[in-house]
């Protein structure tokens, strides 16, 4: 089996896999607790938070563990609306959010927020243009993803970051950076990113962990109202393990981004170019100003689910649109916003890679899609 679905999931490391269940067998103390498991349990969470804070480049009392970035992209969003609605109840986002993102502020809608959903091009970008003149008296938030999770478009983050800073340093800015981590270089400090969140499965570490960067100096109303961990935005027993997993997961994405990236980019690079020269294909992934691990494409006229299937025969792992919604039947919302037809809208496939991959494993998977193309077109041609 060769798994091409690195954008929905990642295979854990071996070493973060071993630091886990080391973790889970010898530290299993609450890190609340004030005897000597709890202690150890507590300096693990420390040093866990100081490992992930120096690759981020801010401060350890920076970090606030969650349940991935689902928690963290609520906890950002509905917290800092809820903290700040006496500044202003006007929020700005993209027509391309993660539904995690996307939702959320569509429930904030509900609890009498103003969202502005700003539209994308056709590479899926915005402009710092747009974003700032987006911006009005009463707005509270800038809300926009590093790279898209369906077709791996890069947002210009480090501009946006700036000219905020420059002339709304009221204005908060939230990155989520999930796709981007250990993909794409970034300085938080540098971008005047305010809130950032990130997922420790999306770069080889255990599921159902994450990570929100709040700036010092930023207050969130806490979703999570209990014991007050997390210097009280988010109570609840933290997950001692995985979060050690995670922090070794940060430590290891946030080395040797610039090579992983050529990598990556070459292997990307190969596959587009066979790609491309399937008639069907409507390539959705620009080829410059993307990131170097996500290519989606459609064929419209051919189900995107058979294709996969096709290709799964063969051991080949694809995926169509995001994992999170994958299973639903509607064309897909980015591609659409992008002005994809509906048809092709319809037949999305990503392909997301990872540094595991080689020139073979590319060849294979061109070897099966063209393979797999020639049968559906034999039998549409049938029909």
């Amino acid at each position: 089996m060769i798994y091409f679905d690195h954008a929905a999931t990642t295979p854990p490391s071996e070493e973060v896999l071993r630091t886990v269940n080391e973790v889970m067998t010898r530290h299993y103390g609450n890190p609340s607790s004030l005897h000597r498991l709890g202690e150890d349990s507590d300096k693990l969470l420390r040093r866990a938070r100081e490992v992930c804070a120096a690759s981020l480049g801010v401060q350890s009392a920076e970090i606030i563990f969650t349940s991935g970035a689902t928690e963290s992209n609520n906890l950002a969003l509905k917290g800092a609306a809820l903290q700040y609605r006496n500044r202003g109840n006007h929020i700005i986002t993209t027509a391309i959010e993660h539904p995690s993102v996307y939702e959320c502020a569509k429930q904030l809608q509900v609890l009498g927020f103003d969202v502005t959903f700003l539209p994308v091009n056709g590479e899926g970008k915005v402009t710092a243009e747009e974003v700032m003149d987006a911006i009005r008296p009463e707005t509270i938030m800038v809300s926009i993803m590093h790279v898209n999770n369906e077709t791996g478009s890069v947002q210009p983050i480090e501009v946006i970051g700036l000219q905020l800073m420059a002339t709304q340093p009221k204005v908060l800015f939230h990155v989520d950076g999930v796709q981007g981590y250990g993909k794409v270089p970034i300085s938080l400090k540098e971008s005047g990113i305010d809130l950032y969140s990130l997922s420790a499965h999306k770069i080889r570490g255990p599921k159902g962990t994450g990570l929100l960067y709040v700036k010092e100096g930023v207050s969130l109303f806490p979703l999570l109202a209990g014991g007050g961990q997390e210097r009280g935005m988010r109570s609840g027993t933290e997950n001692v393990p995985s979060v050690v997993g995670m922090a070794k997961a940060v430590r290891l994405a946030g080395v040797g981004v610039q090579a992983r990236m050529l990598k990556l980019n070459a292997l990307r690079k190969q596959f587009i170019e066979g790609l491309i020269e399937i008639p069907e294909v409507i390539l959705h992934s620009s080829l410059e100003g993307s990131a170097p691990h996500i290519i989606s494409f459609s064929l419209p006229g051919m189900k995107a689910e058979a294709v996969l299937h096709m290709l799964e025969e063969d051991g080949l792992m694809v995926s169509t649109k995001s994992a999170c919604s994958s299973k639903a039947a509607e064309p897909s919302r980015i591609l659409l916003a992008m002005g994809a037809s509906e048809a092709a809208a319809s037949s999305g496939i990503r392909v997301s890679l990872g540094e595991e991959h080689t020139e073979q494993h590319i060849e294979l998977l061109l070897a099966s899609l063209n393979k797999a193309v020639s049968r559906l077109r034999h039998l549409k041609g049938g029909h």
